[in-house]
């Protein structure tokens, strides 16, 4: 089995299309095409479903994808540690969510950058859960995820204590005039995808209001999260940090108890702690917002 087939595998199955993959790949479609057929008659039985929107996974690309994504993340870990001579530099990739990337993380990322040019940071966002699952199998070598997390795989660091509101449309002055105002199964929650912990949050926080069946909607982008809850929508959980003084908003306090989140940078307790990351860890610690945000 090739290391090179697993790879083109596992990137097809994250980009779910031949095209796309052969892109980030830098090589032909039919160089893709010819690698996942070879490892599908290899093992003996089809690993994708093609259809007109793309690929998606099989039972047996399921279990394999895993081990693929292990296998690639081992041999980037070897090269990396192989060239470390302790100076930062080389490739260094960070998942975040998208309201810590877009509010807590621009001064770090500067600094790191001024300390550390020689370091290609890639920063790619999404949900508490994919980011864990990423940090696992090697796709990121540190995220910033919500909390609590607790796997013995993993190490965390307390970056930024977050306070959750409830942000509504200008219209809603207080959260006894939603209530009132919205009544039998509540107003439509706004949430980005399954797996984001403000959007379990939030269900918890509907569930203790009596909306447990509120309907659902979810977004993709913080920007379009409060542009719809401006225009009256719905309303959604986000850090008071991220909504900052919008004026097309009303945030809502809550008791802490619904409001406290740390976030957290995690690692893999077992991957290899090259300098570059070591030098990321070293900004984080030293950055003003850590602790007292």
């Amino acid at each position: 089995m090739e290391l090179s087939d697993l790879i083109t595998f596992s990137t097809v199955a994250r980009l779910g299309g031949i095209t796309r993959a052969a892109d980030e790949l830098n090589t032909v479609q039919s160089n893709v095409t010819q690698r996942v057929k070879a490892l599908e008659a290899e093992i003996g039985t089809a690993l994708f479903e093609r259809h007109s929107r793309g690929m998606t996974l099989t039972g047996a690309g399921r279990r394999l994808l895993p081990y693929a994504e292990r296998m690639a993340a081992l041999t980037r870990e070897a090269v990396l540690a192989a060239r470390d001579d302790g100076e930062p530099k080389g490739p260094l990739s960070i998942g975040s969510m998208e309201t810590t990337a877009a509010v807590r993380l621009p001064s770090l990322l500067a600094e790191f950058h001024r300390r550390f040019p020689a370091v290609q940071l890639s920063l790619r966002t999404s949900t508490t859960a994919d980011l864990v699952a990423g940090v696992l199998n090697g796709t990121f070598d540190g995220a910033f995820v919500a909390g609590p997390i607790e796997h013995a795989e993993l190490d965390t660091t307390l970056a930024f204590r977050e306070e959750l509101v409830l942000v509504t449309a200008r219209r809603w002055q207080s959260l006894s005039a939603l209530r009132a105002g919205t009544p039998g199964s509540g107003p439509t929650a706004l949430v980005f995808r399954t797996g984001c912990t403000y959007r379990q949050r939030l269900e918890q926080v509907f569930s203790e209001f009596g909306w447990p069946s509120s309907a659902r909607f979810e977004l993709g982008t913080l920007d379009g999260m409060i542009g719809c809850v401006a225009a009256d929508m719905g309303v959604t959980l986000l850090p008071r940090a991220v909504v900052g003084r919008n004026d097309t908003v009303n945030v809502h306090t809550l008791n802490p108890a619904q409001a406290r989140v740390d976030t957290l940078f995690i690692t893999r307790r077992s991957a290899h702690q090259y300098s570059a990351l070591q030098g990321f860890a070293a900004c984080l610690e030293n950055n003003g917002e850590v602790i007292a945000a």
